[in-house]
């Protein structure tokens, strides 16, 4: 109900119908050319860059709503760690809209926070992001395929070599959930990729456990 009253557009403060007006979102969050892999922004023409070329991701397609600069930074931060959670619906909406661009999956998975993590910030914002996205979109979200069970350093304290060991073996593919995986494509929902150690490690893990196939969804991209 609150998110379909009159508001303020939390970037230019103006009022109208949506927290994201159409003007913000065409300014911050303009379609541009990307990585299909990875989504790193490229030239026009260049379908794949040079790092997935040369080792290509587990994943097949990363989707992001804009590179993470003003003012997804802000945007992000504030709904990840400060408690706005009533910004996951127009988060979930400008993600469903770039979402649209990659094959339909048969779930949307969010990345799972581990359970010490989840009980400090008492919410995941990849679930509140990404079971609103699949809802626009017609999809099954599962919060309940994906765990994470054991507490890891957090990734932003850490250089780029550092995040890929620290995440090593960090998730699992839930026992009861194995069998209705099998050959299913799954979209992997997350606010910010940046070296894309944790969608790499997700993504291996649930090839493993039997997906077919796994695409990345982001809020933004680091450039």
């Amino acid at each position: 109900m609150l998110d379909r009253l009159p508001g303020q557009c939390e970037v230019c403060r103006r009022w109208g119908p949506a927290r994201l007006c159409a003007d913000c979102t065409g300014r911050y969050a303009a379609p541009r050319p990307r990585c299909r892999r990875c989504a790193l922004p490229l030239p026009a023409g260049v379908e794949v860059c040079g790092e997935c070329l040369r080792s290509a991701p587990p994943f097949e397609h990363t989707v992001c709503v804009a590179d993470y600069a003003f003012p997804w930074v802000q945007l992000i931060a504030a709904f990840k760690f400060r408690g706005r959670v009533e910004l996951a619906a127009p988060l979930a909406h400008e993600l469903a809209r770039a979402a649209r661009a990659t094959p339909a999956p048969h779930w949307v998975l969010p990345v799972p926070l581990a359970p010490g993590r989840l009980a400090e910030r008492g919410y995941n914002q990849a679930w509140e992001v990404a079971r609103r996205a699949a809802r626009r979109l017609g999809a099954e979200a599962r919060p309940d395929v994906l765990r994470r069970p054991r507490e890891t350093a957090h990734q932003a304290d850490l250089p780029r070599a550092e995040r890929m060991k620290n995440l090593r073996a960090a998730f699992v593919v839930d026992a009861a959930r194995r069998a209705a995986l099998q050959g299913r494509r799954v979209a992997l929902v997350d606010d910010v990729f940046t070296t894309g150690a944790t969608a790499r490690e997700a993504a291996i893990t649930l090839l493993a456990a039997g997906a077919g196939a796994v695409d990345v969804w982001v809020l933004a991209r680091t450039p």
